[in-house]
């Protein structure tokens, strides 16, 4: 049995190797056609069965049981394996058919790129983003883990191979925006491409000293939009579940304020399969104007759902057009304010904070006497107090203009003094100081009348939404497990991206889990199974 198995897989690899046509695979019988070693392959396995079937299948089974041994320990001699050329070559026959035709909407999956910031010592910033992206695999798509470690390829090139473990994607840029858009342009195969990007939500933007963290975030926000991927970011992602966690009795709410393509209704479905959030409830929460027939809308979402399979409440929240308050008014003037302000401020730490103080005091002394003849008998909120970010005093180039001259008019000595060519200075300690004095009290006006400027419109318009929305959201969803909000786009205006930062800072604040949801143009649901 066991010579007759020999010849058997002797005949099966050659015909094998010549069907998958390996380049390796040169026969030197001239006359050689893979049809012969099919038809010896049969002779062999026909004569084990005629001889004796149940030593055939034992023996069968002893060969297929040292073959997994092998394969589990390894092999100290490596011949090649025939298989792996099978899967192989089935692999790209696969990607060749996904490739020819975008999939159906009932085939949708999320199929996700997993954005994860690296801190100095090269680990992962935010591991439950991992966890969280484990929780999503009900939908059986792809993920790659992508990451970004500055520098160029050259000098991180062994740190990038040894980062490579399992199914992930590193690569070496010489700055994270770069390198992120690379991942999001070239990450994946034909077929096998991510459709959903996920990443976190820069929670520490406004306290960081470097603008680029939160520009980083909006360029990447940018990238997908252009890509027409769907976005996921996490926000507070540091408190979500991990694997080994099961949450109780408790609520996934979702805000659906502009249908995007069913993304949002589908995340809630694929988190209940996982057993972290098994035992959450599904609500859907929509938002009509006083003019809307609520008790209709909520019987056509209802409907919906039914024909989408999904079990989840419903309920309509009705929201008032009222006028914009004083509030919005304010928060919106100090938004704009702040931003115009560390443009056109270049004074010291010191410096910059006793003015701000002082035009402070003023500003908000002047905008609360404007309210009170503005909004007559409205009630006027807390007023956020004006944020800065502090800067490191560095001198300028006039510092070291003045420094390097002294310095060498000092260095001659006495000599140079009585010499007949005295060096003049043409940048003295007095000229020096009148200049500063000079640029700082233009700098004082510049920020006088960006405190008495008068906020824009279509942002009051935005914040006035973003204030109201998150009044609501607040008031439903505080306590809910998880809150999934539709997220805006971008500005087209780069001008506007510290405004667009924000107007979701706003939008987010006082709410724990939140997933900002973005879809990628298309649809992903259907009611068709």
């Amino acid at each position: 049995m066991f010579f007759l198995m020999c010849y058997l897989f002797v005949n099966l690899a050659c015909a094998l190797q010549t069907l998958l046509r390996t380049p390796n695979w040169r026969p030197r019988f001239k006359f050689y056609h893979w049809a012969l070693s099919f038809l010896g392959a049969s002779l062999c396995l026909s004569l084990m069965f005629i001889s004796s079937w149940y030593y055939a299948l034992v023996a069968m089974l002893i060969a297929g049981c040292i073959y997994k041994y092998i394969e589990y320990r390894g092999a100290e001699k490596e011949w090649g394996d025939g298989i792996n050329g099978l899967s192989l070559n089935a692999a790209r026959y696969a990607l060749i058919r996904l490739e020819e035709a975008p999939p159906h909407t009932k085939n949708w999956r999320p199929q996700m790129l997993l954005l994860l910031n690296l801190d100095s010592d090269h680990t992962v910033k935010h591991p439950r983003l991992l966890s969280f992206c484990t929780q999503l695999k009900a939908g059986k798509g792809l993920t790659i883990v992508g990451s970004v470690l500055e520098g160029t390829y050259m000098t991180k090139e062994a740190e990038v191979k040894k980062a490579e473990q399992g199914f992930c994607h590193v690569v070496a840029s010489s700055n994270l925006r770069d390198g992120f858009s690379h991942l999001i342009q070239t990450a994946g195969l034909g077929g096998m491409k991510h459709n959903t990007v996920l990443m976190a939500w820069p929670g520490t933007w406004k306290q960081s000293n470097d603008p680029v963290s939160w520009k980083n975030f909006i360029e990447t926000v940018r990238e997908t939009t252009a890509a027409h991927q769907a976005l996921l970011v996490a926000k507070n992602v540091d408190s979500f579940p991990t694997n080994a966690d099961r949450l109780g009795q408790g609520t996934i709410d979702v805000w659906w304020i502009v249908h995007d393509g069913g993304l949002l209704m589908l995340l809630p479905f694929l988190l209940r399969q996982h057993k972290v959030w098994r035992k959450c409830k599904m609500r859907i929460f929509t938002v009509a104007n006083m003019d809307d027939n609520s008790i209709q809308m909520k019987k056509d979402l209802q409907m919906f759902l039914y024909h989408l399979r999904l079990d989840a409440e419903v309920e309509v929240v009705e929201m008032h057009d009222s006028d914009i308050s004083a509030f919005t008014y304010e928060k919106t003037l100090v938004m704009e304010q702040r931003s115009q302000m560390l443009k056109q401020m270049q004074l010291s730490r010191t410096e910059r904070e006793r003015e701000i103080q002082s035009i402070t005091d003023s500003s908000r002394s002047s905008i609360r006497r404007n309210n009170q003849t503005g909004a007559s008998g409205s009630e006027s909120g807390p007023s956020r107090e004006l944020e800065d970010t502090q800067e490191d005093e560095s001198p300028t180039p006039r510092d070291h203009t003045y420094t390097a001259t002294a310095t060498a008019a000092n260095s001659q000595g006495p000599k140079a003094d009585a010499g007949p060519d005295r060096v003049h200075m043409t940048w003295t300690k007095d000229k020096f100081l009148t200049e500063r004095n000079r640029n700082r009290a233009e700098a004082n006006m510049g920020v006088r009348d960006i405190f008495n400027m008068k906020p824009n419109q279509s942002n009051v318009r935005r914040m006035h939404t973003a204030v109201k929305l998150n009044e609501v959201v607040v008031n439903k969803s505080q306590g809910a497990h998880l809150v999934l909000l539709n997220m805006p786009g971008p500005p087209k205006n780069r001008g506007g991206d510290e405004n667009y930062m924000e107007f979701l800072e706003v939008l987010l604040e006082g709410l724990n889990r939140v997933l900002l949801v973005r879809g990628g143009g298309r649809e992903v649901i259907t009611i068709y199974s």
